[in-house]
């Protein structure tokens, strides 16, 4: 398991440049599924999302990996590694969450 800190996030914006906030998924089905975008940030060289289904409640969000073609085209798909998901998962609960006293 890989230990990140603080240190190694850097926020970005491409897709909220790119969908203005929300962005549009594909479930298994084949259904759209509008998400709103949270937040984005890169950790290395691997950029993230960090999506949210309208009406979910603050802290109810979920990762998905974020990458770009050689022409541009941005794709957005699941974390399938669960120990890259919950060191991710616990980077930005860390960055996002208020310290506590």
């Amino acid at each position: 398991m890989t230990s990140y800190s603080r240190e190694d996030l850097s926020w970005t914006s491409d897709l909220k440049e790119t969908f203005d906030g929300d962005v549009e998924l594909q479930d298994e089905q084949g259904h759209a599924i509008r998400m709103e975008l949270e937040a984005e940030f890169k950790v290395g060289e691997q950029r993230y999302a960090v999506l949210r289904r309208p009406g979910a409640a603050v802290g109810e969000h979920e990762l998905y990996h974020v990458s770009s073609s050689t022409d541009g085209e941005i794709s957005i798909t699941t974390i399938e590694d669960d120990d890259e998901w919950e060191d991710i998962s616990e980077l930005y609960d860390e960055c996002t969450l208020p310290e506590e006293l």
